[in-house]
């Protein structure tokens, strides 16, 4: 019996970019344009370094504007533009699956198909966790050093009508961003939430443009929902993330060795065993913010809530000068 080794099914030059064109894909905070896709960033993590400095300019102050005069002298002082600095951070990933020949053999069919199949919705969840990671490290230092006006919280002892998610709650998160409210385009909610808002009929469904008889697009108030149950959740209390288009920038670079394939003849008993490495290399920064956590390891941060790490309180800080530069807000509510 001729075995079918790993080798045989994955080609690494050409497995890593359809791994990675399929995790863009399958990304629903990708697709709706919640994760930006940056030309910029990219270029920049094709080199060296594990932060990435992103200057900016600020709009121009609102600064009187002079009268004009028809006599001589009196020149007017130019004014200056100011500039911001963003700060990004690499992150460094990797993963590898394992497998024996003789598994195989026994189970009829070859584990590491299946492993080689399921790699880009493995990475899929993996950056989902890092951008939920990442606002998490946004919203507590908007708390401690912004006074939390990213947030509307009406959590307490649930309250039918008054802890629970609703237009009215809604509407004062989306409002956080003043005049510029409109910028918010896309709504995350864990299930829980959803599927109230769908008892309370607030749920509008519009066809999917691109296959209108197949799918529809769950909105409230016109905005697109993504609901999802890795949205932070303590207890009974829930976060909504209400999020524009561009709100973090995604940037991607190239792992010296993306993917490889490794035998061992001898491992197993000499049964042998086969295993796939898939590494990746990404930024997830939130726009409008600097990365300020302490020095992490040379791969980078983890998800953790810890100092240095992406979810961590010290980890970011915002540096554009107006609340509503930032197009992120949330609704924090207790549900039953």
């Amino acid at each position: 019996m001729a075995y079918t080794v790993l080798a045989d099914i994955v080609v690494p030059e050409v497995f890593s970019p359809y791994m990675q064109m399929m995790t863009e894909v399958k990304s629903k905070l990708a697709q709706s344009g919640v994760l930006a896709r940056d030309a910029t960033v990219d270029q920049l993590m094709s080199g060296g370094g594990l932060t990435f400095n992103l200057p900016k300019w600020n709009d121009l102050a609102d600064t009187a504007a002079n009268v004009s005069s028809g006599n001589a002298g009196a020149p007017i002082t130019p004014l200056n533009i100011s500039s911001l600095t963003e700060i990004a951070i690499r992150l460094s990933r990797n993963q590898a699956w394992g497998s024996g020949d003789l598994l195989a053999t026994l189970a009829g069919s070859d584990p590491m198909e299946a492993i080689a199949s399921r790699v880009s919705d493995y990475w899929v969840r993996q950056l989902q966790l890092a951008t939920l990671a990442t606002l998490a490290g946004v919203f507590s230092d908007n708390d401690t050093n912004d006074a939390g006006d990213y947030t509307i919280d009406i959590t307490g002892a649930y309250t039918p009508g008054t802890t629970d998610f609703s237009a009215g709650a809604f509407i004062d998160a989306v409002h956080t961003m003043g005049d510029s409210e409109g910028d918010l385009g896309i709504v995350v909610m864990h299930s829980v939430v959803y599927a109230k808002a769908k008892k309370n009929n607030l749920i509008d469904f519009i066809p999917d443009s691109i296959n209108p008889q197949a799918a529809t697009i769950p909105t409230f108030l016109g905005r697109r929902v993504l609901f999802d149950d890795g949205m932070p959740v303590n207890t009974a209390d829930y976060d909504t993330y209400i999020l524009g288009a561009g709100a973090l920038s995604w940037g991607v670079g190239n792992p010296k060795i993306p993917s490889e394939v490794y035998r061992l003849p001898l491992d197993a008993a000499g049964g042998g065993t086969d295993a796939l490495v898939s590494r990746v290399e990404w930024v997830v920064a939130p726009r409008g913010h600097a990365f300020t956590g302490a020095t992490p390891a040379a791969g980078g941060p983890t998800n953790a809530a810890t100092a240095g790490n992406l979810a961590h309180v010290g980890s970011w800080n915002r540096v554009v000068s107006e609340r509503k530069q930032v197009k992120i807000a949330r609704l924090r509510t207790t549900e039953a």
